[in-house]
């Protein structure tokens, strides 16, 4: 199985930014957890972090000629903004979950828009960095 991690802007930033809300582990101890995880479950991982909505959305495109079975992405504030970001998970037809670190749902009103979410098979929200391995397992679990 391989699945692609993505992450959208500022995420790496994590440690820095707001630890109030995200905690204080840095991007790169979140992708090391992640990475551990998977090579316990003998899933191939990859990762990918942007800050460019445009990138992400070629990240996502690629996605679907290398192999990539299951994609899990915290697409950042583009999750209120980004239509393409939707689209492009649409296009490729790739099991996507939906995963951010705070409780989206618990702050501020724009925050309460996910464009895409309507392409996601899941969304796990306000788990901290163990959202991302919860949805790991909800690939898993549809046998991606």
């Amino acid at each position: 199985m391989k699945i692609l991690v993505i992450n959208g802007p500022n995420l790496n930033m994590l440690g820095i930014r707001e630890p109030s809300l995200y905690g204080s582990g840095t991007y790169d101890a979140l992708c090391e957890k992640i990475h551990k995880y998977c090579n316990e479950k003998n899933i191939e991982v990859t990762f990918y972090q942007s800050n460019h909505e445009g990138c992400l959305v070629d990240r996502i495109q690629a996605a679907y000629s290398d192999g990539t079975d299951g994609i899990v992405i915290n697409p950042g504030a583009y999750t209120h903004t980004s239509i393409a970001l939707l689209d492009a998970v649409k296009s490729v037809c790739i099991p996507t979950v939906e995963v951010h670190i705070s409780k989206v749902e618990e702050r501020e009103e724009f925050r309460q828009i996910s464009y895409i979410r309507l392409a996601c098979v899941a969304t796990i929200t306000g788990k901290g960095f163990d959202g991302y391995l919860e949805a790991v397992d909800t690939l898993l679990e549809r046998n991606v």
